[in-house]
């Protein structure tokens, strides 16, 4: 069984702490319970100060933290396939900032990328994001400027667009990951970009939350299914989830369908800004508790949720085993005979292969990473060529390889892909996604149309590692 003993004291109350500690399941906010959740339009998103609690009704409030309209996390943003998503940004920080509306595909101009796709949205201003919504599946809502330190301080939120029908579930729950670096006084730790952070494996909180509370136990009735959307909000924290003895099934990654699959190795694996859509069958009777746990890291796991069995049992005879597929969305699909092909390496970071006098050059402008080469400074200005040009409705087939020691969540805007291969082998389940997890010293191939013109970012999702140097853009000829 994982670690349950190790306890953190932040002022009079004890909390239990991700690194080295336990943690029940999330009590779920009302907006997370179900499909039949207000379809709620929101027309305005407000940065500014948060305060919030780790625990329900808590007396004692993180300080430090940043959010949306005042909420951790911000408020969930739900559509239907085909709605037109039209939100106002009104910055209340004391910094500039912008959305991005991570894994929509969408005009370059809503995008989010300051110096790129628009203005940076300076203290006071305002910003209106508007864009038609194709696809349905879980999505999310974060910063493009600053983000260590405004993704660090809480400010990202969820974003769901339901497909024309229901699916059959019972219940619709989502869960948005996310650690925090506290000090004992439940204070925000504001050492952002520390130059270890950035070498390493990037910023690493010391308490984890679900939804923006410590975890506590919920309540499922024997027999029941669940649809379970994840969101990893965190800076550099991967998620490596098991769920007992529960049938799960993955049936969307990144906010695509994928043919029905039980998660492979049992554990449902999460970098830095992915997603994954579940279907959990709780089998069992009443009485029961399952354990959701992360082990991610060998020596430090711990107990991320409980499922707690009451009630009378659903009773379903017309259950599917596996589960049925949604709906595909309208993605294109990419043509690999003809597709021309492009090289993305990725290096640097501690134990790399860089020249020692290349990196303390590198270290002390606060880089670690290198793309094809070379570390990517622009002080968020984006003032460097693209990595390479396409064009518009063609398909290509990338090839990125990972010369480092660490993972790298590496994420393309404005377009989904298909993941080809690993380290040369074929996969027989070809996903698409807007962001994939690379292992050490992996190579990987993905393919893509590119049929969204404009200037696109391509970088890694651990922030550290993106404000390091691991990014660049891609141009696609209109």
């Amino acid at each position: 069984m994982p670690n349950t003993s190790a306890l953190f004291t932040l002022n009079r109350r004890k909390f239990l702490v991700g690194m080295s500690g336990a943690l029940g399941l999330a009590m779920l906010p009302p907006w997370a319970k179900a499909v039949a959740a207000s379809q709620d339009r929101l027309k305005t998103l407000k940065t500014g100060a948060a305060t919030f609690s780790l625990e329900p009704d808590g007396p004692e409030a993180v300080s430090g933290a940043w959010g949306y309209n005042e909420q951790i996390p911000g408020p969930l943003l739900r559509y239907r396939q085909g709605d037109r998503l039209k939100v106002v940004l009104r910055n209340g920080l004391d910094q500039d900032t912008t959305i991005h509306w991570h894994g929509i595909r969408l005009p370059n101009a809503m995008d989010g990328v300051p110096y790129v796709t628009q203005p940076p949205v300076e203290p006071g201003d305002e910003f209106e994001y508007a864009f038609d919504l194709p696809d349905a599946g879980t999505y999310w809502y974060h910063p493009h400027l600053n983000a260590t330190e405004q993704l660090g301080r809480g400010l990202s939120g969820p974003l769901v667009i339901d497909e024309p029908e229901p699916y059959p579930a019972d219940r619709d729950l989502l869960w948005f990951l996310d650690d925090w670096l506290l000090d004992q006084d439940a204070r925000i730790v504001e050492s952002f970009n520390e130059i270890r952070d950035i070498t390493h494996e990037g910023r690493i909180g010391n308490t984890i939350t679900v939804n923006g509370r410590l975890p506590h136990a919920i309540k499922v009735r024997p027999g029941e299914r669940l649809r379970v959307r994840l969101i990893n909000g965190a800076n550099g924290r991967i998620f490596s989830l098991t769920f007992g003895d529960l049938p799960v099934h993955v049936i969307a990654l990144d906010g695509q369908p994928v043919e029905p699959h039980e998660p492979d190795q049992g554990r449902v694996l999460l970098g830095p800004a992915m997603r994954a859509d579940l279907i959990i069958d709780c089998t069992g009777d009443d009485g029961r508790t399952v354990a959701v746990e992360d082990s991610f890291q060998a020596g430090r796991e711990f107990e991320l949720m409980t499922l707690e069995f009451s009630g009378p049992a659903v009773d379903r005879d017309d259950r599917q085993t596996p589960p049925p597929a949604l709906p595909a969305n309208p993605v294109p699909e990419p043509v690999l005979d003809d597709a021309e092909q492009h090289e993305v390496v990725f290096g640097g970071g501690m134990r790399g292969d860089l020249d020692r006098q290349k990196m303390m050059e590198m270290r002390r402008h606060g880089l670690a990473w290198t793309v094809n080469g070379e570390p990517v400074h622009d002080n968020g200005k984006h003032e460097h060529d693209p990595l390479f040009i396409l064009e518009r409705d063609r398909s290509y087939r990338i090839v990125f390889r990972n010369e480092t020691e660490f993972h790298h969540p590496i994420h393309l805007h404005g377009h989904h892909f298909r993941v080809i291969a690993r380290n040369g082998e074929k996969l027989a389940i070809k996903p698409l996604r807007d962001t994939m997890l690379m292992d050490p010293r992996e190579t990987v191939e993905i393919a893509f149309v590119a049929d969204n013109p404009g200037d696109w970012m391509l970088h890694c999702h651990i922030l550290e590692h993106q404000v390091g140097g691991m990014n660049g853009m891609f141009r696609v000829r209109g």
